[in-house]
This record gives C-alpha cells, structure tokens and sequence, in this order.
C-alpha cells in the first residue's frame, strides 16, 4: 500500500517518470488532460509537508515520501497521504476555475438561490467538487488492496480532500443604492494552501490510532478481514487522520527506515516573531534526545555601499556579517553530569 503516493510523486523526478508514463497509457485518456495539474498539486503537499514539520523531530524527509517510507502506516504517512491528497485536489479546483483546464469551470450550480438573510448565490464559485472527484480518480485508484493498510490510506486520503472543503472562505459583494449593502452576492473560495497545512497538522496532533482485531487482520484479504476493517472504522470521523502503528524514535538515526535522527538539525533559540513552538524548538531537537545545543559563527563577506562613478564604474566595499546557527550535536565526554534523555514521543 501507498503506491498511489510513490506514483504521484515519482511524477516529479525524471529519475522514475517511467512509472507515470506507464500510468497514464494505461489509465483513461483523459488523466492526460489534468496529468499537470496531479504534478504542481503533489509536490505542493510535499512542500507543506516540509514547512508544517520544519521544527519537529520527524520533519518531512525524502525518504517519508518514498515507498519505503510510506510502507509504514504511522501519525506521519497519514499526514503525507492526507496533505498530497489535498494539494492535488486543490491544484486541480484552482485550475479549472481559472479556465485553464478544458470543459470545466466556475461552480455556478447555486447562482441565484438565496444563501441566507440579505445575500444570494452568485459570482464564481470554486469547483470543489470537480477538484474532489478528478483526485480521488488518480490518488484513490491506486489502492488495490482490501486490507487494514489499503484502508486507512484512502481514510487519510479522504480526510485530506474534507479538509480543502472545510477550510473554504464565502467572499460577498455589496449591492444596493449608495453600497449600502442591503442585498450581497456571495460565492465560495479556497483559502490559502497554507491554512489547509494548518488545519491537517492539527488533524495530525490528534489523529487516532486505529484498535483493530490482529488475528481477523491477519486473515488477508479474506470476508473475515473486510469485516473487521468496518467495525475498526465505525466510530471514526471521516475528517480524523488514523494510523496503525507507532511511530518509531526520531530523535535516533535508523537507515532501515530511511530516519536521520536529530544529530545535525538546526534550531531556533533567539529571533523576532518565532511562534511557541519554534522557540521550543532546540529542547524539542535536542535536549529531548540527549544532544546539546552547538552554536555555529560563519562569517559571510558581500559587497555593500556600492557608489556609480561617471561614466561607466561602480565601486564596492567588503562587508563582512557573522552569521549564528544552532544545531544539535552529540555531548561529550562528562557533559550532562547525569543527564539522561528524555524522549517523549515523536514531536
């Protein structure tokens, strides 16, 4: 399971196009159409991926997006599938609104049904629904599987997808004499692709462990498994990310499962406008995972206070600017005097 995932992004390195060449002639025709759209909404989830865990102990590492990586079916791979869900979903609704996708466009299903007191359905709307059932068409399709795993994937998948519909914003415009705003025409839009990172990455932090009956999930793809897999989802929101397994310690390197281990990582301790959890960020890394902070100088030299001489010169100075990093290196000999590692989970 997660071959969709491999697939969709193996779009975006030459390296492997081969696998979405083979797709595509052997998919319906018309994937080629929004094949592009697949391509910028994939690897904008990654990208998102990566911004959304910039400061954690997992944060988003190529080999998360890989099919190694996503043989797991940990709190993470369920955010990889639900954010690459959503940014595909996305692409292509941005896209077909725009007009630049053929024999699509504005959703103008509800134009000038009332919406509420004082404003009427008009303008153009997002198509969420095209967005919606053109990515569940390349990103669900590629689960052929029947088991626990397969399941949880398309869970994710689709919880993903819920939360391009739930972040939507309604835009309204006055109309009436002198604006005075007595009648408004509203339509719906997508918010920022930054606020659907947000809101999975809350998803994320409460996403739920699936309690299932391992000797019905060992029967395979069996009556008996299918059976076991419904009543493991019945009490689960469609809109909750849910995982299988624990995830593994991220503080610690681990080449089998493509993990690097914190040892390395830079971290925040000083700066204007850090959020809470940026500030953190250096306990969380490092601390946490038994290394100390490590501060790196570099100075930089460029050119600076440059003056235009007539004609034709311009003269600079060398300015030279220290820059400081933190990073997480391992402590040395007699460091800590005592100090254990305290790891609590995977931050």
């Amino acid at each position: 399971s997660g071959t969709q995932l491999l697939f969709l992004l193996c779009v975006m390195y030459p390296g492997h196009a081969w696998v979405a060449s083979n797709f595509l002639m052997t998919g319906p025709k018309a994937y080629l159409t929004y094949a592009g759209s697949v391509q910028v909404g994939t690897q904008n989830g990654i990208e998102e991926c990566k911004h959304q865990f910039a400061w954690d102990r997992w944060n988003c590492p190529d080999s998360a997006t890989q099919q190694r990586g996503l043989r797991r079916a940990t709190r993470e791979t369920s955010f990889v599938h639900a954010i690459s869900a959503a940014g595909v979903m996305y692409t292509l609704t941005r896209n077909c609104s725009l007009g630049d996708l053929d024999n699509c466009g504005c959703d103008v299903s509800k134009n000038g049904k009332i919406g509420g007191r004082g404003w009427l359905w008009g303008g153009c709307s997002d198509n969420v629904d095209f967005g919606e059932r053109i990515s569940k068409q390349y990103v669900d399709a590629q689960e052929t599987g029947q088991d626990y795993r397969a399941a949880v994937n398309l869970h994710n998948n689709a919880a993903g997808r819920l939360a391009v519909k739930a972040t939507m914003k309604r835009i309204c415009r006055c109309h009436g004499m002198s604006e005075s705003c007595s009648v408004q025409t509203c339509w719906t839009q997508l918010s920022d692709f930054r606020e659907i990172g947000n809101y999975l990455k809350m998803k994320h932090s409460q996403a739920q462990k699936l309690d299932v009956d391992k000797k019905r999930m060992r029967a395979g793809n069996s009556a008996d498994s299918r059976g076991a897999i419904v009543d493991a989802f019945g009490s689960i929101a469609q809109t909750e990310l849910i995982y299988l397994e624990d995830s593994p310690d991220y503080c610690r390197k681990n080449s089998s499962l493509g993990l690097y281990g914190t040892e390395g990582r830079e971290c925040l301790q000083h700066g204007d406008g850090l959020t809470q959890w940026e500030r953190r960020s250096c306990r969380r890394l490092c601390h946490e995972c038994g290394l100390r902070v490590e501060e790196m100088r570099t100075e930089v030299v460029s050119s600076c206070n440059c003056k235009f001489h007539w004609c034709c010169k311009v003269n600079c100075e060398d300015c030279s600017q220290v820059i400081v990093k933190h990073v997480c290196a391992r402590r040395e000999a007699g460091d800590g005097h005592g100090f254990r590692r305290r790891y609590r989970g995977p931050k």
